[in-house]
């Protein structure tokens, strides 16, 4: 490729994620209820388990680490397991009966009717994903999808999900990080006593 091919492409992978940055703004109202959900369940003893597969897995691991470390704001670590952090259990579960079992045999262990168990799945098809939220369903707690406009069928199985508008991986990649980000956001403030103020 030339330097100016390679500078147009550049800019036109950027134009791209502008433009469904700007599409997200339907999705704030999930971001949201996801976001009031998690904080009602941590308040009342809740844990959140997360997990999905490849980046979506970095994604799980991401906002249990925004919880449990801190996102802006010193305050106490808060109740979170990224599902896919135990390499033990993971490789056991998938040698032992499936690999589309690793995070639904995990949740139906852990997860209580009080817990938030959120699953990542830019496709919306990914086995381990759809079984994960079922099991979460089975046990009584909120099933949330982190999905695409691909996911639709995930999406309608969960309690909760966000739905980003978009096709391509990255970009939907890149959308779930922006809201876990917001979700960190509100729930970092209601962990310090702190009232959202869209003034900050």
């Amino acid at each position: 490729m030339t330097e100016l091919q390679v500078e147009r492409l550049l800019h036109t992978q950027l134009d791209r994620h502008a433009e469904v940055t700007t599409a997200m703004r339907d999705c704030l109202p999930q971001v949201q209820a996801v976001a009031d959900e998690l904080i009602r369940r941590l308040a009342a003893g809740g844990v959140l388990y997360t997990y999905g597969n490849g980046g979506s897995a970095a994604d799980a691991q991401h906002l249990v680490g925004e919880l449990i470390g801190r996102y802006l704001r010193e305050r106490r670590p808060l109740p979170a397991v990224a599902l896919v952090g135990d390499a033990a259990v993971t490789s056991c579960v998938a040698n032992d009966y499936s690999y589309d079992d690793v995070f639904s045999r995990q949740i139906e262990a852990l997860a209580r009717p009080l817990d938030m168990v959120v699953g990542f799945s830019t496709s919306g098809t990914s086995p381990t994903v759809v079984k994960g939220l079922a099991a979460a369903r089975a046990k009584g707690a909120c099933s949330v999808a982190f999905t695409s406009s691909r996911g639709g069928e995930l999406a309608a199985s969960a309690d909760l999900a966000v739905v980003v508008p978009a096709e391509e991986t990255a970009r939907i990649q890149e959308m779930h990080v922006l809201a876990l980000h917001l979700i960190s956001e509100l729930v970092d403030r209601w962990a310090v006593g702190t009232d959202p103020d869209p003034a900050d």
